[in-house]
Parts: structure tokens; sequence; C-alpha cells
């Protein structure tokens, strides 16, 4: 077997043959990283709600009793970010591309052995690494566009209120975040709110002027 190369990582084997498991997770183990293992879907399922978090790939047979490695699979990718990668009996074009179409990082044949295991399980532990970094750069990203939109908008408030122009808008959220020690997303956040109230209250206001003017 190779010596270690990357990281100690958590994997979690999923697989109902406890042979293969203690053999995958021997393999695993003499490579460098820590394991977790299940007999059953079920059972992987309590150990994710539990560990999810510390776990770098889950390690999963395609064929077991009850749900299927494959269900598991949609499952995690529906519901979590844990990358996953298959262990499969069958070398054909079907399983490989129903493997790809769930997400799989990565796909292994069966009988394994640690020659052919550890480079894909490498391969695979990397791809999931870059899927998790673009996951994150993507949910940043997004949280960063909607910060920005209510801000532009925040300046827009004040500008049509007070009669000022956009930099001396911005420079008094910007100052009013810095005295109240808070984002100045959150400023912007609380000018919405306030905006949408007084809108609302225009309104109520509107309504009651009306009718006291028809009696």
């Amino acid at each position: 077997m190779n010596p270690p190369t990357t990281s100690r990582r958590l994997v979690l084997i999923v697989d109902d043959d406890a042979l293969l498991r203690e053999y995958l997770g021997e393999v695993l183990r003499h490579a460098g990283h820590d394991t977790l293992d299940a007999g059953t879907s079920a059972q992987a399922l309590r150990v994710i709600e539990e560990r999810g978090a510390d776990i770098a790939l889950v390690l999963l047979d395609i064929e077991m009793p009850g749900m299927s490695g494959l269900d598991l699979a949609r499952l995690l990718r529906e519901e979590s970010t844990l990358p996953f990668m298959f262990l499969s009996a069958s070398d054909d074009a079907a399983s490989s591309r129903a493997a790809a179409d769930a997400g799989a990082v990565g796909y292994v044949v069966k009988p394994v052995d640690a020659a052919r295991l550890l480079p894909a399980f490498e391969a695979a532990l990397a791809r999931g690494d870059d899927i998790r970094r673009l996951q994150r750069s993507e949910a940043s990203l997004t949280s960063a566009l909607a910060a920005g939109r209510e801000t532009s908008i925040a300046v827009g408030i004040l500008m049509a209120r007070f009669h000022i122009d956009r930099h001396t808008a911005f420079d008094a959220m910007r100052d009013q975040a810095r005295s109240q020690r808070r984002k100045l997303g959150d400023v912007a956040e609380q000018i919405l709110t306030a905006e949408e109230t007084l809108s609302a209250m225009h309104l109520t206001i509107g309504e009651r002027i009306r009718w006291r003017g028809r009696t």
C-alpha cells in the first residue's frame, strides 16, 4: 500500500458486506485517513446526522437492501453538500451513467483492491473538495449580490427622501453602520423595512382621510 499523500480526512463507508467494510477501512486508515462505517442506508443517515460536518467523503455501495445506494446518493445531493463515490459490482455503461447522473465524484468496480481504490479515492476526495469550495463561493456570491442590491435600493431611498446625491447617501449609511458597529447591509435592511412600514402607513392614513371625507 502507498504511504499517505494527503491530510487526514474522515470517510464514511456504506456497504452491506461487513468484511468489505472492514477491508476498506483498513486500506484507508493505512493511507492516513479515519473511517466510520454503516451497513445500511438508514444507519448511514444516522451517522451523517451526528458527524456529517466532519465527513469528507462517503464511499457508497450502489446495491444494498432497503434504500439503495443510488437512492441514498440522491438524498445526499438534495439535502447536503457531502460528496460521495460509488462501489459497484457492475462495470457496464448503464451503471456508470447512473452513478454520474446521481452526482458521484468517483466510481470503483468490485472486487476492490488497494492499488485501484486509493488513486480513485484520492481523485474523488480532491474533486469533492473542489465542489464544496465552488458551492461555498456561489453561496457567498449570492449573499453579496443580495446585500449589494439592498444597499443600492437603500441609497436610492435616502437620495429621494433627503434630496441628496448618491455619494452623500452612501457615506451617511456607512457612518451610521460604523457608529452602531453594524454591517452596512444591516443598516440598508433597516432602511428598507422602515420604508415599507411608512408606505403601509401612508396607505392606511390615506384610507382614513378618504373615509372621513365621506362622512
